[in-house]
Parts: C-alpha cells; sequence; structure tokens
C-alpha cells in the first residue's frame, strides 16, 4: 500500500511539473514577445517566482481541491491514480498540440470522471463545482475587462508621452508584472496539486483524523510546478505571446497586471480559477483597445474550444481508467 501512494504521490508531481511546462505560457509569453527577456531569460524569471509564492500565501485553494469537489469517504488511492492519469493525459496531448488548456480544469475533470465511476452522481459535491464552473466563464471576462480598462488607463496617463519614452518606462515595469503574474500563477496552481496529494494522504489514513496540508506537500508542489515552467512549453508560448495579437511592453504589462490581480482575488476567495484563461483574456482585451481586427479571433475560437472540451475529455479519460485500474484489485 505504502508503495502504491508513494508512486501516486510521485504521479501528482509530475502533473505538477507538466503544469507548470503548459503555463510557463502564461507566465513568459507577454515578456518574449515584447522582446523585454529572451525564452530563457523568461523562464528562469518565471520559475524562480512560481516558488517565491510558497512563503506568501495561505493553502485554501488546496483546501477547496481537496474537500470540495468530490466527496472524500469514496476517495481510494486507485481513484486518485486514475485521476491523475486522466488529467495528465489529456494536458500533454493538449501541450503538444499547443493549445493553452486549462491544466486546472483538467485536475478537476478528472476527479470528477473518476468520482461518478467510483461513487455515481451522489459522489460529487455540486456547490463547489458549480461555483468552479462559475468562473470557467468569469475568469476570461474578468481577464478581459480588466486588461481593456488597465490599458486605456495607461494610454490616458501617457497620452503626452512620446512613444520611445514610453516604451523605455514599460519595459522595466514590465518585469514587474510578470513576477506578479508568476506569483498568482504559482500560488493558485500548485495548490490545486497539494489538494490532491493531500486528499490521498487523508483517504489512506497518512494525515490522521483531521485534514491539513503538510508543509513537505507545500514545498514540493511549488518546487515541482517551478522546475515545469523552467522547462518551457514554447508551442505554447508561440501561440499566446505571439499568434494572439501583436504586443509592445506597454501592452505586455497592462495584461499581466490585470491577469494577477484577478488570479490573486480568487486565491484570497479559495477559488481554483484558470490562470490560462484569466491571461488570455487579458490579452484579447488589451488587443482590443486598438482595434477588434487586431485580435486572431480564429484563433482565439479554437482556444475556446479546447476549454470547453477538457473538463468531460478528462473525465472521460479518468472514467475509463478507473474501471481499468479496478480490475487490477489495487489496494486502497
Amino acid at each position: 500500500m505504502l508503495i502504491l501512494v508513494i508512486f501516486i504521490v510521485f504521479l501528482a508531481l509530475l502533473f505538477d511539473f507538466i503544469n507548470g511546462m503548459n503555463d510557463a505560457a502564461n507566465s513568459v509569453a507577454t515578456v518574449v514577445s515584447t522582446r523585454v527577456l529572451s525564452p530563457r531569460q523568461a523562464v528562469l524569471w518565471a520559475a524562480f517566482f512560481n516558488f517565491a509564492a510558497a512563503f506568501l500565501f495561505g493553502v485554501h485553494v488546496a483546501n477547496t481541491i481537496g474537500k470540495g469537489i468530490i466527496d472524500v469517504k469514496i476517495v481510494s488511492a486507485p481513484m486518485i491514480l486514475a485521476t491523475l492519469i486522466g488529467a495528465i493525459t489529456w494536458s500533454y496531448f493538449c501541450t503538444h498540440m499547443g493549445l493553452p488548456i486549462s491544466v486546472s480544469h483538467a485536475l478537476v475533470g478528472g476527479l470528477v470522471g473518476a468520482a461518478l465511476a467510483k461513487g455515481g452522481i451522489k459522489a460529487l459535491v455540486v456547490s463547489g463545482l458549480l461555483k468552479i464552473s462559475l468562473f470557467i466563464v468569469l475568469a476570461p471576462l474578468l481577464g478581459l475587462l480588466l486588461g481593456y480598462m488597465f490599458m486605456i488607463l495607461v494610454m490616458w496617463i501617457c497620452h503626452k508621452r512620446s512613444p520611445q519614452t514610453v516604451d523605455r518606462w514599460f519595459r522595466r515595469l514590465q518585469l514587474f508584472s510578470a513576477a506578479l503574474y508568476s506569483i498568482g500563477h504559482g500560488t493558485n496552481d500548485a495548490q490545486k496539486t497539494m489538494g490532491v496529494i493531500a486528499m490521498l494522504l487523508y483517504s489512506t489514513g497518512h494525515l490522521g483524523s483531521t485534514f491539513y496540508i503538510p508543509l513537505w506537500v507545500i514545498i514540493s508542489c511549488y518546487l515541482a510546478i517551478s522546475l515545469g515552467t523552467l522547462s518551457g512549453g514554447w508551442k505554447v508560448i508561440e501561440t499566446l505571446g505571439m499568434k494572439m495579437t501583436k504586443l509592445k511592453p506597454v501592452h505586455g504589462f497592462s495584461a499581466e497586471t490585470a491577469a494577477a490581480a484577478s488570479i490573486l482575488f480568487s486565491t484570497f476567495l479559495g477559488v481554483p480559477v484558470s490562470t490560462t484563461h484569466t491571461i488570455t483574456g487579458a490579452i484579447i482585451g488589451v488587443g482590443a483597445t486598438s482595434r477588434l481586427s487586431a485580435i486572431r479571433w480564429g484563433l482565439a475560437y479554437r482556444i475556446v474550444w479546447a476549454w470547453i472540451l477538457t473538463i468531460p475529455g478528462s473525465a472521460l479519460v479518468a472514467a475509463l481508467c478507473w474501471y481499468g485500474i479496478s480490475l487490477l484489485n489495487l489496494p486502497g
């Protein structure tokens, strides 16, 4: 049993690594496309602030994942194994295709699919799923609105300055906004894997009678997502930062600041949002201040479909994995 738990913890950290690899695009796409930093410098910058988030915020999102999506009474080691296989399979496929999907929603979908396969509809915590479903819609819209508003405000403040002066200012300020966004990304996304590992440890009796997030779980999850960010996801970086719309440093600053504000607000509420949805919405909002034709809507449409299909797609894979794993009669 202990060997199985160790293997699943390793798999969860691998998922966290893939999360960082896919979301490296979110953290650095704008700062790379504006040529403020090289791709390698950008991922180093993002990875550092991903890990720094471990010491700045609590574990509200981890608790939501651990207790607010499915009934913890039905959780078992094989079920968590099916969840992670479903989420990793879907995330890897979309990353390979260059689609900036929500790795967070892949994890939620994996939990839902495995729980439904094992315990039926009663295994789901409807209130938690409704909250997450609401933010599937709200996250990109909030990012878009804040990005648009930030950009309008910046344009109003800088309208009497020369383009060269504005560019010089925001090339420096974008380092700050990229760091702030990476902190938001780290504190929200790493906590999702923490919740899954804590759920596994609690269901197998390794946490005792009280659900909590051990310190070693917190540190290891932040380290894994930081290393994933460091490895980069170059296809997705190209999609978000170079194909969605043309960006200048002032645009990158506005998009990153808007997305960071939205993510940090959601983190304080304990809501596991999609950092991908948020930054994509912010980039579209910033681009729309120039003209709507500046946005490549065909690409945005393709990305939205990837978002819509993520939860059912990963849920289906996880459910099939559960049925296959259940035939093996694994302990737990």
